[in-house]
């Protein structure tokens, strides 16, 4: 293999345009838009097609990504992560602070990964190119895509359980169904689910125009729903008996509260890390990247602050009005038992776990799969995969299995913090904020991204050296205190952190001792150095590089 000076213009690649993929003919006969991305005709089309190239325009503004968190937050998940908060036996002022604290540490991570990917216009295993090889890339698309598989199926089922609730109220007849099963799933459970899974394949079909004005809407449809329930809730307990504190017991004392303070940031931090790592694939259509951050700062410390202080006056009027703590909103609704407020909670945190499946868990996995064979493998047939994979996996089998949660996405979910690591050191570090757009897309070993047979090995032994560790963290205490041996398993609250760090360290050792990433300070033509807008999401992200 040739090594590439720095500096050195790229030899032309003799190249065909990159063809139609089947799946586009496809969507194309349907009526249906196909990705909005420019295809240059030197793109080899083993690594372009539509969804992947860099946009041909940007123009999602700070309301849609202030939507978009309002998706990733306001869910069933979400609701029981901060109600959990407020019951870890510390003063509901540490609780706050430890919220403002983990919520801003998200907001700042959120612009770190999106800057690349707004930048470029490109999605995330696409600007990982840059940093893990033409071929290298696909290592963590390949990982990233299985996390969102497994929770794409569990999210899918839990949505399911709240429709079952709706088919059980208005169709009383239904509850025959749930006498028979299949694959350890009721009849009414694989109908629910059935139902769910064509409506998401549906609207992720139609494209993220789509998929765009769904969480328009969604997010602040939840927010309409559950402020109502907090109002009545409140009316029915009396304002005088709410509060803040939902811990049993003794308060901690101060000292003895700062380690859950911090277990508390971890845990909100922990929260967000998908939704972090995959933010790229929604950054890339911010018109600005100021607009995106201007969305981020709406969408997470003021949005969550907001939600999280309405899910803790709603779990604690459960105490004085049914005589026990709920914090699952579901089976408040439930609980409340008027067909109307059963039907509008029901199909409202239908909605919003729809709404935080498809962000989180349907659109990323769509980008890496398609990232592995773009000519042909579509975004909407990446994103097909990981739906029909997320049946096979029978997310209702291992869900309510707490072993198998923790040595199954345990192990895949302690590689998103030396992937975001590694990412964020790459990018910022290594190369400066400076990538050379148009070499994302050549297979020619005179690329700047070829590196050694299309990998980074920098990269990638950075990913070993870091996850390696992370997974034995996150899955051994837990082991070892199953086997009646001492008891660490809090560390598994600060995995993120843990891989994070030596994902970023141990990439920029490596790259300082052999540097791999190439240093573009010389080279202007072509190259997106982190500071072009596109004004008013009207220009090309290609050609502002092109002309640059």
């Amino acid at each position: 293999m040739t090594e590439q000076l720095e500096g050195a213009p790229v030899a032309p690649v003799s190249v065909a345009p990159a063809p139609p993929t089947g799946p586009h003919d496809v969507v194309e006969a349907a009526g249906m838009p196909v990705g909005s991305g420019l295809v240059k005709p030197g793109y080899d089309h083993r690594l372009a097609n539509e969804d992947l190239a860099p946009l041909k325009k940007q123009k999602w503004t700070s309301y849609n990504i202030f939507a978009f968190w309002m998706s990733d937050v306001h869910s069933v998940g979400g609701y029981i992560t901060a109600g959990s908060l407020f019951a870890l036996g510390i003063a509901s002022w540490q609780v706050l602070l430890a919220l403002v604290i983990g919520i801003v540490i998200v907001q700042v991570f959120a612009n770190l990964v999106a800057k690349p990917s707004q930048k470029t216009g490109v999605p995330y295993p696409v600007i990982n190119r840059a940093i893990f090889g033409i071929k290298g890339a696909n290592i963590p698309a390949i990982i990233r895509g299985l996390i969102a598989i497994a929770w794409y199926g569990v999210q899918t089922y839990l949505a399911a359980a709240s429709l079952n609730i709706v088919f059980l109220k208005f169709i009383p007849g239904s509850a025959a169904l749930l006498e028979s099963s299949f694959l350890g799933l009721s009849t009414l459970g694989w109908i629910s689910y059935a139902i769910l899974w064509v409506a998401q394949a549906a609207l992720f079909w139609n494209g993220m125009e789509t998929i765009r004005h769904f969480i328009d809407w969604a997010g602040p449809a939840v927010y309409v729903v559950m402020i109502v329930l907090a109002i009545y809730l409140v009316s029915e307990a009396g304002w005088e008996n709410i509060s803040l504190d939902l811990s049993a017991g003794e308060p901690l004392e101060f000292w003895a509260s700062i380690p859950v303070m911090l277990t508390a940031i971890a845990i909100v931090v922990s929260y967000f890390s998908g939704p972090m790592l995959n933010f790229g694939d929604f950054a890339r259509y911010g018109k600005s990247f100021e607009a995106v951050k201007r969305g981020n700062f709406l969408g997470l410390p003021i949005n969550f602050l907001f939600f999280s202080l309405l899910t803790v006056i709603t779990a604690s009027a459960t105490v004085p009005v049914f005589g026990e703590l709920i914090t699952d909103p579901i089976h408040t609704v439930e609980r409340i038992d008027t067909p109307f407020a059963i039907l509008l909670g029901g199909l409202t945190f239908v909605i919003a776990t729809v709404g935080i499946n498809i962000v989180a868990n349907f659109i990323s996995p769509a980008f890496d799969f398609s990232n592995v064979a773009p000519h042909r493998i579509s975004w909407r047939m990446g994103g097909m995969i990981a739906a029909v994979g997320s049946v096979i996996l029978l997310p209702w089998n291992w869900y309510n299995n707490a072993d198998a949660i923790h040595y199954t996405l345990g192990v895949l979910g302690a590689m998103i913090g030396p992937l975001f690591g590694i990412l964020i050191a790459g990018y910022y570090v290594a190369a400066r904020q400076r990538v050379l757009v148009d070499d994302m897309f050549t297979m020619s070993e005179q690329g700047k991204y070829w590196y050694t047979k299309g990998y980074n090995t920098n990269a990638v032994n950075a990913l070993l050296l870091a996850g390696i560790p992370t997974i034995a963290l996150g899955v051994l205490p837990k082991l070892i205190a199953d086997l009646g041996g001492f008891d660490i398993s809090w560390i598994g609250n600060f995995t993120w952190f843990i891989g994070c760090g030596l994902g970023y360290a141990i990439f920029v050792i490596l790259e300082r001792r052999n540097p791999r990433v190439p240093n573009l300070a010389d080279l202007s033509e072509g190259v997106s150095d982190g500071t072009v807008d596109v004004a008013g999401g009207t220009i090309d992200v290609a050609s502002v590089t092109a002309a640059k």
